[in-house]
């Protein structure tokens, strides 16, 4: 499989994940309010301090971590922030999980019509 399809997979992946999620927590402060190009110190003030904070390792940054709680039921949430703290992204998943999709889509295609892709 190419690079191009894996991307396509784990969009169309995300984008199920992320309409039933959404439709569940979109009166969350986080999910509600919290959008691209927001600082940290605004989303703090808006979810509070997250459960975590990590450094990106795909590309520069730094990601919180926040459980998201409704009707008894939990649900991981990532606010993701690129080299100027400023949201690039928010996605219903941890932040370990984005960091991990990040590579992947960053890995080079093993694939091809000749040699054994090693």
């Amino acid at each position: 499989m190419n690079k191009p399809h894996h991307a396509l997979l784990f969009a169309l992946a995300a984008l199920a994940a992320c309409s039933s999620n959404s439709a569940q927590y979109q009166d969350q402060p986080l999910v509600a309010k919290v959008g691209t190009g927001m600082s940290k110190d605004q989303v703090v003030q808006i979810g509070g301090k997250p459960d975590a904070e990590t450094d990106r390792t795909a590309v520069p940054g730094t990601c919180f971590d926040y459980m998201l709680t409704q009707a008894g039921k939990r649900q991981p949430y990532s606010v993701s922030f690129d080299g100027n703290g400023k949201v690039d992204k928010t996605a219903f998943m941890t932040c370990a999980e984005w960091s991990n999709a990040q590579h992947k889509a960053r890995l080079p295609s093993m694939g091809g019509s000749s040699g054994s892709g090693y």
